[in-house]
């Protein structure tokens, strides 16, 4: 249980900060703009890391969850516990941030959810917006994968997932408002409703393919660096 909170805890700061930045400051073009939303994201995953990674692993993604599972790096019973907890904590978020943009004047109703065509800045496609998205998560989850992968790595972790979670939200902000984390987008969805409801099957579906590519691509190249090494 103390994972599972922990990974509930993550996604709540996740989704609260990295959410909120985008929903308070005005999106693209408001007082933080795309690099200031893209730090809020990383900056809560270097925070989180180095907060109860050595509880959870700090996953705070299902798509991370699903690739470390495909590895073999958790058990199926830690997976969808894990996926449940990421969820709760993205819905709560969300749930605080409808609160508090309620209390504000004007009252803010963004809630940093992601979207194609018109809720997207440069209005992007729908087979548009699942590729990138598809991409953006490929390399987000292959980077943890890899700086996962050795132990020598451990004091320097945190800092490198979370830029590579702000690196890509700095060319996906524009395009999506990035996923590459369905739970990220689905609590706030489900308070926004309208549109970013009915896309947000997207922006699960989209993080979890590319998950899935990453696992497997990791896969292989693991393997072949082992054999390398063994010749």
């Amino acid at each position: 249980m103390k994972k599972y909170l922990a990974e509930f805890i993550g996604t709540f700061v996740l989704t609260f900060v990295g959410c909120g930045a985008a929903a308070l400051s005005g999106g693209v073009e408001g007082v933080l703009g795309v690099l200031g939303i893209a730090m809020a994201f990383g900056l809560s995953i270097v925070v989180m890391a180095y907060s109860i990674g050595n509880i959870s692993g700090c996953h705070i993604n299902p798509a991370v969850s699903l690739a470390m599972w495909i590895n073999k790096k958790m058990e199926g019973r830690d997976f969808i516990g894990y996926v449940v907890s990421q969820v709760l904590g993205a819905i709560v978020a969300a749930a605080l941030l409808k609160l508090i943009g309620s209390m504000c004047d004007p009252i803010i109703t963004g809630l940093g959810t992601n979207g194609y065509g018109s809720l997207s800045y440069v209005r992007l496609d729908m087979i548009g917006a699942f590729i990138i998205e598809v991409v953006l998560t490929l390399i987000f989850v292959l980077t943890i994968l890899g700086v996962t992968s050795k132990k020598e790595n451990t004091s320097v972790t945190g800092i490198v997932i979370g830029l590579a979670l702000a690196f890509v939200h700095i060319i996906g902000i524009p395009l999506t408002g990035t996923s590459v984390n369905p739970a990220r987008s689905l609590g706030p969805a489900l308070f926004a409703g309208g549109k970013a409801l009915s896309q947000v099957w997207l922006f699960i579906l989209a993080p979890l393919v590319g998950a899935v590519i990453a696992a497997y691509l990791w896969k292989y190249l693991s393997k072949e660096e082992k054999k390398e090494k063994s010749k």
